[in-house]
């Protein structure tokens, strides 16, 4: 989910040219429906959050993730079975690629990034961000289900998926 969600921000942030401020009232907004989860909460109060010196922090922070491992441990899983779980895996080479900071400064002084003016309606491409966004969580949701089925076939487990789903 932490992906899906910083390619949203990245889309409201260099699509649609928005502030924090707004895009944490689209967080904000977005947590009220059917995207309303622990994630979607917390960076509305990341994008809202000041340093003590009255900018925001999260300007501050250096733009590479760490790792715990567990989606590799998934993705690596998926490739044994046999199960598509792309959405998993393309999050855990987004974390790669971005700890290689020298080489992506470096890149970004050869291959110069042009600004994007964004000339449409604003309200209705968030929408359809906000759509992607809910359409990509449940594949990445069923994609995980298909793993688990695999797994459970495999060591013979009766897994109750209802209530692993809650």
């Amino acid at each position: 989910d932490m992906q899906l969600i910083c390619e949203a921000f990245h889309l409201m942030k260099n699509g649609l040219g928005m502030d924090q401020d707004e895009m944490a009232e689209v967080f904000e907004t977005w947590n009220k429906g059917e995207l309303d989860s622990f994630l979607i909460d917390i960076t509305k109060d990341i994008l809202k959050y000041k340093d003590t010196d009255g900018s925001f922090l999260l300007e501050k922070i250096r733009d590479s993730a760490g790792q715990k491992g567990t989606g590799k441990w998934t993705a690596i899983a998926a490739l044994e079975y046999g199960t598509p779980v792309t959405l998993i895996g393309e999050a855990v080479f987004a974390r790669c690629l971005s700890a290689l900071k020298e080489e992506r400064v470096e890149a970004s002084k050869i291959l110069k990034n042009a600004p994007v003016t964004f000339n449409g309606e604003k309200k209705e491409f968030l929408a359809k961000i906000q759509k992607a966004l809910y359409a990509s969580k449940i594949v990445s949701y069923a994609q995980g289900f298909m793993l688990l089925r695999e797994a459970a076939k495999s060591y013979g487990w009766k897994l109750n998926y209802g209530g692993i789903a809650l």
